[in-house]
């Protein structure tokens, strides 16, 4: 493991990263989705694609890369990371980028782009949703900020202010234009019971990335991890 400190836009941010067959021609930046790591992708794939270089990068503020008391968009993920990759000299021929990191990986435009159960489609909130949010906003004025957590998901415990903030922004950024506008060759991969990103939201990105492949696969939002191989196997097939 590595770490690399990249200055943007007055913030400095200590990446951590891992970088497998370092000489390879060719090199694939791998990206966790939210709440995860670069271990999570590592785990997955570090046993496939054996003639390229391997990137695991921990986006800020996961795994060991640090964040600034800051609230960053996808964009400036992709900015970030950007830069990260010029300071490497490396340029990318593949990213493979799972939920969150799928996001971050449009951004960049690489040559090859594989998203594993990508986030981006902002799905209509269901009315216990709707009325919980309509909840909050009543009583927003009459409590301290540090109680708006009570409102909030099982999945923000343990999570940094600065993370909590994050998250409320990027959760409900609608990438339906930026999906629309990729020209990378792409590759979707989906788990057919995923329900954090369910798989009419992937047939919705296939829908609108002009000549991309859609592949589902058995399990959940997590369903990579026990198919490294067999994306492997279907990226190979496909690329010829």
């Amino acid at each position: 493991m590595a770490k690399k400190e990249i200055l943007f836009e007055g913030a400095r941010y200590r990446l951590s990263y891992e970088m497998l067959r370092p000489h390879c021609e060719k090199a694939i930046l791998f990206l966790h989705g939210w709440g995860s790591n670069k271990e999570s992708m590592k785990h997955a794939f570090s046993k496939t694609f054996p003639y390229c270089t391997h990137l695991y990068l921990d986006l800020p503020g996961f795994g060991d890369s640090s964040i600034e008391e800051r609230v960053l968009n996808s964009q400036e993920y992709a900015a970030i990371v950007n830069a990260f990759l010029d300071a490497l000299s490396i340029r990318p021929w593949m990213i493979v980028g799972h939920s969150f990191g799928g996001k971050v990986a449009t951004l960049l435009h690489p040559e090859i782009l594989v998203l594993l159960s990508s986030a981006g489609i902002v799905a209509p909130k269901s009315f216990k949703v709707r009325f919980k949010i309509a909840l909050f906003k009543c009583f927003k004025p009459f409590f301290p900020k540090r109680f708006y957590r009570f409102f909030a998901t099982k999945d923000v415990e343990g999570m940094s202010e600065t993370m909590y903030e994050i998250l409320k922004c990027v959760v409900n950024e609608d990438f339906s234009d930026t999906f629309a506008k990729i020209r990378s060759q792409t590759f979707i991969f989906w788990g057919k019971e995923d329900k954090a990103t369910p798989l009419l939201s992937g047939e919705t990105i296939h829908t609108l990335i002009a000549g991309s492949r859609f592949f589902p696969l058995e399990g959940d939002h997590f369903f990579f991890l026990r198919n490294g191989e067999t994306i492997e196997k279907i990226m190979m097939e496909s690329l010829g």
